[in-house]
This record gives structure tokens, C-alpha cells and sequence, in this order.
């Protein structure tokens, strides 16, 4: 809705106050898209240029030349790892890194634990930024290996292609072990 029409009718017939009123309109629309956009930076999940601040705030070392779902991951993780460090803690970070689901396995004999990825085929991107996450939160005594998925010949074997159909897709060998279907 324009500010003319809330107006009585014989200002509309005014070209200086519909100059004026056109001018409001304008400059409401504005009002109103930075109102929104600073809303917008609020949430971790839809912040641009926000995402400085929430970097800031955490600690987190500000590199502006990452896109930004590394650099949400990135918040997300910091936020999630809040408290004391715990199994689920581990997985939650590690998931919001890989965007699959992760497992933790503990070996306390060793000192170690293990994140293995089962939702995310192959090395999942920005793992230098998991791997500063996780030894921000980790106890120091801790040691952590990743344990990565690939395609397995079970699995390539569901799919019901005969050598020459996988030969088809010309896939590289990088490629057919986190080959996924759909």
C-alpha cells in the first residue's frame, strides 16, 4: 500500500504532496529491506555481512575470503560446542561440517577417538576447519583420526549394473567411490 492512498482525496490531487508522499514511499522501502536484512543477520543460517560479527563474538579467526556455508559451519560448530566437551558435542560439530550424519567411536584405552563419516561418501569438504574445531573443544590429552565412507561392492552391487553399464558412465575412480544414486 502507497502512503497516497491513506491520504484524503483532495491532497491527492496535489502534485507537491504527491511528490513528497512518493519521496516517504521510497525511503519506507528501504527502512523496510534493511529492517529486514538486519533481521536477516540475527540467525546464523541467513547472515552475510553478520557473519563478522558472530565471528568476532565466538573467537573465531575472520576469513572473509570463505564462502559463507563454510563460514556458518564454522559459527554453528562454535555455538553447538558450548560447555563441557562430550561425545554428542563431537558428532554435533562434526556433523555441521560434513552436513551427514558422523560417528563418534571412543577407544579411552588409547586416548583416542574416531570420527567416522556415514552420511557423506568420500572426504567431506573444509576439514581443516573441523579439524580447528574439534581441537578447540577436545580435551588436550585426546588424540582423533578420521574414518572416511566410500562405495563398497555391496553397494555398487545393489545398483544391478554389469561392468560394462559402470564402464558407461565414465567415471573416474574418485568418482565411483562416492558414487550415489538419486
Amino acid at each position: 500500500m502507497s502512503l497516497i492512498d491513506l491520504v484524503p482525496s483532495y491532497h491527492k490531487s496535489s502534485k507537491y504532496t504527491a511528490d513528497i508522499l512518493q519521496a516517504m514511499d521510497r525511503q519506507t522501502e528501504k527502512l523496510l529491506n534493511a529492517k529486514d536484512d538486519l533481521l536477516a543477520q540475527l540467525n546464523v543460517r541467513t547472515a552475510t555481512w553478520g557473519l563478522e560479527l558472530w565471528e568476532k563474538a565466538l573467537g573465531i579467526q575472520i576469513d572473509a575470503t570463505k564462502p559463507y556455508p563454510f563460514r556458518r559451519s564454522r559459527i554453528e560448530s562454535k555455538l553447538r560446542a558450548q560447555g563441557i566437551t562430550t561425545k554428542i558435542m563431537i558428532k554435533n560439530v562434526a556433523e555441521s561440517f560434513s552436513n551427514g550424519v558422523v560417528d563418534i567411536i571412543e577407544h579411552p584405552e588409547l586416548y583416542l577417538f574416531d570420527v567416522k563419516f556415514i552420511g557423506t561418501l568420500g572426504i567431506p569438504p573444509n576439514m581443516d576447519d573441523l579439524s580447528a574445531a574439534i581441537e578447540e573443544i577436545k580435551p588436550a590429552h585426546l588424540a582423533y583420526r578420521y574414518i572416511y565412507t566410500y562405495i563398497t561392492w555391496d553397494m555398487a552391487e545393489t545398483y544391478g549394473y554389469s561392468w560394462d553399464e559402470w564402464e558407461s558412465k565414465n567415471l573416474t575412480w574418485n568418482e565411483f567411490e562416492i558414487y550415489r544414486e538419486g
